[in-house]
C-alpha cells in the first residue's frame, strides 16, 4: 500500500510574450503551469500533475489545489483508485468548494492538477505509461474510473462496458502500432501564431516541412484581409498539404459564418473555436452553415466540462472534438468524453498547444486510438518548451514517439524549476523579466 502523505504546488511561468510565442486572436500571455507534486510513504515514488494556464492566474490555480489538497494528504493511493470514478465525483462535490465552480473555471484546473499527478503516481507504481495502465484495464476497470452523474442520459456504465468490449477487437494489433510509434499523426501549429513576422512564420514552416510535418494549422480572426495575406502566404509555401484555422472564441455566431467564407478560397479542412466554448447552439448554426463550403468545425479547449460536451454531441454541433488535458477535471473526466465521442461518431483531435499539454495529450490521443476509436487521431503539436521535461513530447516523421517511459510525462527537470518557478526563480528575478513583471493594464481601453 501506498499513502500520500504531502502536496506541493508549483507556480511556473515562461516567458513566451517576449517573443509572441502563443498570440492569437484573443491571448498573449506567458504559457505556464500550476504543478501538483504528491509525496508518498515510499521515498521511491512520486507524483507528477499539471494544469495549462497563462500567465497572471496561475497563483490563483495553485491557492484552489492547496484548498484541495485535504482530500488526498493521508489517503492510500489503492483506496483511491479502487473506485476511481467514485472518489472524483466526491472530491468535486466538495459542499464548499464546488460553489466556485462547480467544475468549472479555476477549481477545475485545480481539479485536473490533482488527478493528473494522481494518474501519475498510479502508472509509476505499475511500472506504465498512463496510455498502457488505461490500455490494459478490463472494461469494468476503465467504466470504474468515470463519473457518469449528468451524462447518464446519453451513455450508462452498462453501455460503456458493451462499447469498450466491442471496441476490443484489433486491440493487440493498435498496441503494437503505438509501440512502433505508429499510432497518432499530428498537426503543427508551430508556424501559427498571429504575433509572428511573416520571416519567422515562412522559417518555421520550411523546418516543418523538412521534418516532415503534412498538417498545419493557423490563428484568424483580428484582421480579414490580414488573414487572407498569411493564409495565401502559407499556402503557396505548403501547397496542397492540410491547413486548419483558428478563431479562439472570437466572434459572434453570424461573424463567424460571414469571416469563415471569406476564407473558404484556402480549403481548410476546419475552423476551431468560432464562437464563445459555452454556446453549444452557436456551434451547430456554424457548423451547419459551413458544411456546403466542406469545411468543419472543431471546439474543446475551452469545453469546461463532461455536461458542455454531452451538448456539443446531442445537438451534432461539431465535427471535430478538442478534448483537453487540464480544462477537464483530469483524466477520468476526459475518458468520459471519449467514451461519448466513440458513441456519437465524432472524431477526437486533442487540444494540445501550451506547455506540458502535448506531453499529456500523447497519452490522451493514443488511448483514444487503441481503446476506444479504433481510428488514428490527429493531435496538435507545438515545437516549444519541451526541453523543460523529463519525459518531452517528440514526433518523428509526422507522428508522436509514443511514451515508453512510466507515468504521465510532466515531471519538470529541477533546471526549468530552479529558473522559471514563478516569483523567486532565476529568470523572474533577473532584467529579462522587467518588460512582464511591471507590465500593467492600459489606462485607457476604448
Amino acid at each position: 500500500m501506498v499513502k500520500i502523505i504531502a502536496l506541493k504546488t508549483h507556480d511556473i511561468r515562461f516567458p513566451t510574450t517576449l517573443d509572441a510565442t502563443g498570440s492569437d486572436a484573443v491571448n498573449f500571455g506567458d504559457y505556464s503551469a500550476a504543478a501538483t507534486y504528491l509525496t508518498t510513504d515510499d521515498s521511491s515514488l512520486k507524483g507528477y500533475g499539471m494544469t495549462f494556464t497563462n500567465g497572471r492566474g496561475t497563483e490563483v490555480v495553485c491557492a484552489c489545489i492547496n484548498a484541495l489538497s485535504s482530500w488526498v494528504i493521508g489517503r492510500e493511493l489503492e483506496e483511491i483508485t479502487a473506485n476511481f470514478g467514485k472518489f472524483w465525483h466526491k472530491l468535486v462535490s466538495d459542499d464548499s468548494l464546488r460553489w466556485i465552480g462547480p467544475e468549472k473555471g479555476v477549481i477545475h484546473l485545480a481539479t485536473a492538477s490533482i488527478f493528473n499527478a494522481i494518474w501519475d503516481l498510479w502508472a509509476r507504481k505499475e511500472g506504465k505509461p498512463v496510455w498502457r495502465l488505461v490500455a490494459d484495464f478490463t472494461p469494468e476497470q476503465l467504466v470504474s474510473t468515470i463519473d457518469f452523474s449528468w451524462i447518464a442520459d446519453v451513455i450508462t456504465p452498462e453501455e460503456a462496458i458493451q462499447l469498450l468490449k466491442d471496441s476490443s477487437v484489433g486491440k493487440a494489433g493498435r498496441i503494437e502500432d503505438a509501440i512502433n510509434n505508429d499510432a497518432v499523426p499530428i498537426y503543427s501549429t508551430t508556424a501559427g501564431w498571429l504575433g509572428y513576422t511573416d520571416e519567422v512564420m515562412v522559417n518555421l514552416l520550411h523546418e516543418d516541412l523538412a521534418n516532415g510535418h503534412v498538417n498545419f494549422k493557423f490563428k484568424v480572426g483580428q484582421d480579414l484581409a490580414e488573414d487572407k495575406r498569411r493564409l495565401s502566404l502559407a499556402r503557396k509555401i505548403i501547397g496542397d498539404k492540410t491547413l486548419m484555422i483558428d478563431a479562439n472564441q472570437v466572434w459572434d455566431v453570424n461573424v463567424a459564418i460571414e469571416w469563415v467564407k471569406e476564407l473558404a478560397e484556402f480549403k481548410p479542412w476546419f475552423i476551431e473555436e468560432p464562437t464563445s466554448p459555452d454556446d453549444c447552439v452557436g456551434h451547430k448554426t456554424i457548423r451547419d452553415a459551413l458544411k456546403p463550403y466542406g469545411i468543419a468545425v472543431a471546439t474543446g479547449e475551452m469545453a469546461q466540462n463532461r455536461v458542455i460536451w454531452k451538448q456539443l454531441f446531442q445537438l451534432g454541433a461539431i465535427d471535430i472534438a478538442q478534448v483537453d488535458a487540464c480544462r477537464l477535471g483530469g483524466l477520468n473526466e476526459v475518458l468520459s468524453v471519449l467514451l461519448m465521442a466513440k458513441k456519437f461518431g465524432v472524431q477526437v483531435c486533442p487540444h494540445s498547444g501550451g506547455v506540458g499539454l502535448p506531453e499529456l495529450t500523447q497519452h490522451v490521443a493514443t488511448i483514444d486510438y487503441v481503446v476506444f476509436s479504433g481510428k488514428k487521431s490527429m493531435l496538435e503539436y507545438i515545437g516549444h518548451l519541451h526541453e523543460n521535461f523529463y519525459d518531452p513530447a517528440l514526433v518523428e516523421n509526422g507522428y508522436v514517439i509514443t511514451p515508453k517511459v512510466p507515468g504521465y510525462s510532466v515531471q519538470f527537470k529541477e533546471e526549468s524549476l530552479a529558473t522559471y518557478e514563478y516569483p523567486n526563480g532565476s529568470f523572474w528575478t533577473s532584467e529579462a523579466a522587467k518588460p512582464i513583471v511591471n507590465k500593467k493594464p492600459p489606462l485607457k481601453f476604448i
